[in-house]
């Protein structure tokens, strides 16, 4: 399940996106209670993108944001519930480590679902009900 966080340069401290995708990947697998789940976490990955302060725009004008976006099966991230606590955690993280100067209306969470079939674990195309059961075992 990958993330992509994008952040304007200087929104985060040097250093400091390593434990912003740790924390924010302990509260993707805490809302769903994966916590720990042999199969989940390792396939919870994440890339972090620096934009360049002048690159990044609200309403065509210069500014400094955070996006967090996921890619998951339809069946994760789909509860409204759970939806709406890690999207509170993810903005409370990146709040935090910014050191509360990184406003929360500029900071962003998303989620895009792969359809069914539509993913692969371990190399292997899987259908919902067989990622499902994969997970299970973890």
């Amino acid at each position: 399940m990958p993330l992509t966080l994008t952040l304007t340069e200087g929104v985060l401290p040097i250093g400091k996106e390593k434990d912003a995708v740790q924390q924010i990947t302990a509260s993707l697998l805490k809302t769903h209670g994966l916590t720990g789940n042999s199969v989940m976490t390792p396939n919870v990955t994440a890339n972090v993108h620096i934009v360049q302060k002048g690159h990044s725009f609200s309403g065509g004008e210069d500014f400094s944001g955070a996006w967090a976006e996921w890619k998951v099966p339809s069946f994760a991230l789909s509860d409204k519930t759970v939806i709406k606590q890690h999207f509170a955690e993810v903005t409370e993280i990146i709040y935090k480590l910014s050191g509360g100067k990184q406003p929360k209306d500029n900071i962003y969470v998303n989620v895009l679902h792969a359809v069914d079939g539509g993913w692969n674990l371990d190399g292997i195309a899987m259908s919902n009900d067989e990622l499902l059961d994969a997970i299970s075992k973890g």
